[in-house]
């Protein structure tokens, strides 16, 4: 407080001397009263949010949705861009939807779906501690027992070493830099209720491994990510969910195997995202390409990822997925950059095609599921989005229809 009274003092004594008619004999004069008295008010704007900071108790940073550090969602790169060593963050969601199905029983469901806070902290200026943690679905149920698809996980625990912008550390569990959803994932990053299936059953969302990373930039708009993690588990069988089952996590992984994963993203024209993703072991590769491009009020972003396992013909199982595949396009237009309004009305289309079993073991494959989707989203402020979308998917001649409601938010 000493140092924001003796600001705020000479402050004041400028603007006696100003107010008293301090005459500038020379331009020179007049040029250099002019650099303190915006030198002061930048002070003093730093100083009052400090104050801020400490009658809240701790420091408070608030979400600048433009931040991103090495490809993280807002509320994920906090931490890096804290004005404290503590940083507390997050995103949450939740939804309502009605299925009406050709072939079976319609079913309706309102779920907590996620609530999920980071924890950062800041060892120093180069070295700093991030985490995120999920409560999923509700959690774990009070009796004891466990309620239908609810889990707590640690979602990602890792620490970064700031070395400078072309080569960085980080040591942990952390997201798989693959596609465009699994590390951006906070739900005021993507227009539809639910996460595009490419980002569920072929990059598994949330992809989160235990390894080290090196990353940074190989040239201004050229950025890369290459990393020693542990592997996927290549022993699913007969389960069109084979590659998100692999997923080893924050669980506790006996006899981990060694996988490699590596990006590069290309970002030198304005508004353009564009790159390319790829993850090997010893039984599995995956690959995928990903584009974003924001124009004024239009965006279009989409995935297409394939992945193959080698021992696919050594399973038990009858037939054995050897090859899936998944992509899909968003295109969304906000309405309100017509008008004067702040706040943000995207509607949207977005086609999808995914294939968990492209090809068996028997060279067959199984139908792929086709989804159009359109809605709408209302950002009546931007850390907080409600979302409308209707889903026509499609499986072998056999439809299914959902209207799905949600509400998200980032803080």
């Amino acid at each position: 407080m000493k140092v924001l009274k003796n600001k705020l003092g000479l402050s004041v004594v400028t603007a006696i001397m100003l107010s008293g008619g301090l005459q500038a004999d020379t331009a020179s004069d007049i040029a250099e009263l002019k650099k303190e008295i915006a030198e002061l008010k930048e002070q003093t704007k730093t100083l009052t949010d400090e104050t801020s900071n400490l009658q809240m108790g701790f420091g408070y940073t608030t979400v600048d949705n433009e931040a991103s550090h090495s490809g993280l969602g807002a509320a994920a790169s906090k931490v890096y861009y804290s004005k404290s060593p503590l940083s507390i963050g997050g995103y949450g969601e939740m939804y309502y939807s009605h299925t009406n199905k050709e072939i079976g029983t319609n079913s309706s469901k309102v779920d907590v779906y996620r609530f999920v806070p980071y924890i950062g902290y800041k060892f120093s200026d180069n070295i700093l501690l991030n985490v995120e943690l999920e409560f999923e679905h509700g959690g774990v149920a009070n009796d004891g027992g466990t309620a239908e698809g609810g889990e707590v996980i640690v979602e990602f625990i890792y620490l970064d070493f700031l070395i400078n912008e072309n080569a960085n550390i980080r040591v942990g569990n952390m997201l798989m830099p693959m596609g465009l959803i699994n590390e951006r994932h906070e739900p005021t990053l993507f227009t539809t209720v639910q996460r595009p299936n490419t980002a569920k059953q072929i990059i598994p969302t949330t992809w989160h491994e235990s390894g080290v990373m090196v990353y940074g930039d190989v040239f201004e708009g050229l950025e890369y990510k290459v990393a020693g993690v542990t592997a996927l588990n290549p022993t699913i069988d007969s389960d069109t969910k084979w590659l998100r089952s692999a997923r080893g996590g924050s669980f506790t992984n006996n006899d981990p195997k060694l996988g490699f994963v590596a990006r590069l993203d290309y970002t030198d024209i304005n508004g353009l995202l564009a790159g390319a993703s790829a993850y090997m072991d010893s039984n599995i590769n995956m690959f995928d390409i990903h584009v974003d491009y924001k124009l004024k009020g239009f965006r279009a972003y989409g995935t297409y990822a394939e992945a193959k396992r080698s021992d696919a013909f050594e399973l038990a199982g009858a037939l054995s997925q050897v090859k899936a595949k998944g992509g899909y396009l968003n295109l969304s237009y906000d309405l309100l950059t017509l008008s004067s309004s702040s706040d943000k009305l995207p509607l949207f289309v977005q086609y999808e095609s995914v294939n968990t079993a492209d090809r068996l073991t028997d060279g067959s494959s199984l139908d792929s599921i086709d989804t159009t989707t359109f809605g709408i989203n209302y950002f009546p402020h931007d850390q907080v989005v409600l979302k409308a979308d209707y889903a026509m998917q499609s499986q072998g001649g056999v439809d299914s229809d959902t209207f799905s409601l949600s509400m998200g938010f980032i803080f």
